[in-house]
């Protein structure tokens, strides 16, 4: 395994305040981009074709600040599609049209402890809710977006996760098709989800709408605006325009802490003390509330579907920024 960049740890910036200036954050996004870059562990996901065509070495960083600062380094404007990082935006937007109560009841909120595609974790559970960062769960959400048919439900999946993104977001043709052609344990799981009535929505039109969510093309500097939306209270800090409500930020914040990266979520959050949501092309979108956040591409998978330089580069960067929720210092109590 490839050693961690050495920083000083007494040095870390504890969680509070603002981001460091603008110079430094590039300089520390520029160091771990090259100390990272050559890395070689994991494989790039081969159950989708047009996925596993993808060039593994491209990797790509992006830092965006409340205040509208970006940085990025290497392939950060390089396309590829979306795929899981989708669902933590279509919670959002979904939590912020129905309210976070109405969410909790009909989706859950709980981790699964188990892989993102799992049958098994829809059995195991007695109410047959999930959590919006699964696959079951997330195709229960993306029923619940508002429109009465298929393609109302896009039309605003669409333009919600553009208003993140600061930009109008488009489908990779390419990777709808390959996907479409082999998501069959995705339709098994939505007709299983609808048995238990936990689909809200034809689940065959759902599952479609939600295989064109994670076809939408970004790239790790969408990520990172679209992450600091949420960090900023559901405004887009380059654009100046409203995403959603400030109270759904907390809320999809929540999830993404406890269940963003499956069954390697505990490890994330341990290591690296900040929300995140990874998906299978690569990305890895990482959330300081108040602060920012950081986009990668990097499309090398661990066995969980994480991006192995995407997660080693945002645990550097998390603690040399000092993004970690947990991280504190010892109060200066003075005699009286």
């Amino acid at each position: 395994m490839h050693e961690p960049l050495p920083f000083d740890e007494s040095e870390t910036t504890i969680s509070t305040g603002e981001l460091p200036s603008l110079l430094e954050v590039e300089q520390f996004l520029h160091e771990a981009y090259g100390h990272y870059r050559h890395d070689d562990d994991g494989a790039v996901a081969d159950y989708i074709p047009a996925l596993a065509n993808v060039d593994p070495t491209l990797f790509g960083a992006c830092i965006a600040g409340v205040g509208g600062n970006v940085a990025e380094v290497g392939d950060a404007l390089r396309p590829f599609s979306i795929q899981s990082v989708s669902k933590a935006f279509v919670f959002a937007l979904v939590c912020d049209a129905l309210g976070h109560l109405e969410v909790l009841d009909k989706i859950g909120v709980n981790g699964t402890g188990l892989p993102f595609n799992s049958v098994m974790a829809i059995e195991l559970n007695a109410d047959r809710t999930m959590n919006p960062m699964v696959n079951a769960g997330a195709m229960a959400t993306t029923s619940l977006v508002p429109g009465a048919t298929a393609e109302d439900k896009w039309a605003f999946i669409q333009a919600g996760l553009s208003r993140f993104a600061g930009r109008d977001l488009e489908v990779d043709d390419e990777v709808y098709r390959s996907e479409t052609q082999t998501n069959l344990r995705n339709q098994g799981i939505a007709h299983l989800l609808d048995g238990y009535g936990r689909m809200y929505f034809d689940p065959d039109a759902a599952t479609d709408v939600y295989t064109r969510q994670c076809s939408l093309n970004v790239s790790a500097h969408d990520l990172a605006v679209m992450g600091a939306t949420l960090a900023d209270g559901g405004i887009n800090p380059v654009t100046g325009e409203r995403a959603i409500e400030a109270p759904s930020c907390k809320r999809v914040l929540a999830v993404l802490a406890t269940a963003g990266l499956y069954e390697r979520s505990g490890d994330w959050l341990y290591e690296i003390g900040i929300p995140g949501k990874s998906g299978v092309s690569g990305g890895i979108v990482a959330i300081a509330p108040g602060k920012g956040a950081i986009g990668v591409f990097s499309p090398k998978l661990d066995a969980a579907g994480n991006s192995v330089r995407g997660q080693r580069l945002v645990k550097n960067l998390s603690q040399r920024l000092g993004l970690n929720l947990f991280a504190s210092a010892p109060a200066r109590w003075t005699s009286t």
